[in-house]
């Protein structure tokens, strides 16, 4: 039995929407070709989550990926000056464009995450920032199996 698959159509290209902004058509390779978008926002959940003033607990977020400036920036900060270590705490609230109810994130609120939750934070970005995407890969310890997990997943344990 022979399959045959329909012949590529040739129709004229359809008027496109704006280009959304941040995104570009140089990732075009011909007349015609769908546009590359890039993914500039990641959601997360924080490992132990963010406590508020008033005792709620925010887990989930978003972290944009970082331009240079964000970089840039905050090596002229006096904190980072008198403290390198200082640079992450400022760094991560630049890129973390809100932690559950919280839009307006800045430094004193990541000064008060939990460890584990900086810890995965600074993870985070590197990963979205180096590598582009939140996947790791893993191997099971029992049967040997290689697969990818989403480290922008759900609670510990999960993904």
């Amino acid at each position: 039995m022979r399959r045959t698959m329909p012949a590529p159509s040739r129709q004229a290209p359809q008027a496109r929407e704006p280009e959304q902004a941040g995104q570009s058509g140089a990732g075009e390779r011909g007349a015609g070709a769908e546009r590359d978008t890039l993914r500039t926002e990641f959601s997360f959940e924080l490992p132990r989550g963010y406590v508020d003033d008033s005792g709620t607990v925010h887990r989930h977020g978003v972290m944009r990926l970082a331009t240079a400036r964000d970089e840039l920036i905050p090596l002229r900060d006096d904190r980072v000056r008198e403290n390198s270590a200082y640079l992450s705490v400022v760094l991560i609230a630049r890129v973390i464009t809100r932690i559950g109810t919280i839009e307006d994130v800045h430094a004193g609120i990541v000064e008060n995450l939990f460890a584990s939750d900086l810890a995965f934070l600074q993870d985070f970005y590197r990963r979205i920032n180096a590598e582009g995407h939140t996947r790791a890969a893993v191997t099971c310890p029992s049967c040997q199996e290689h697969f990818a997990v989403d480290l922008a997943g759900g609670r510990l344990g999960e993904s």
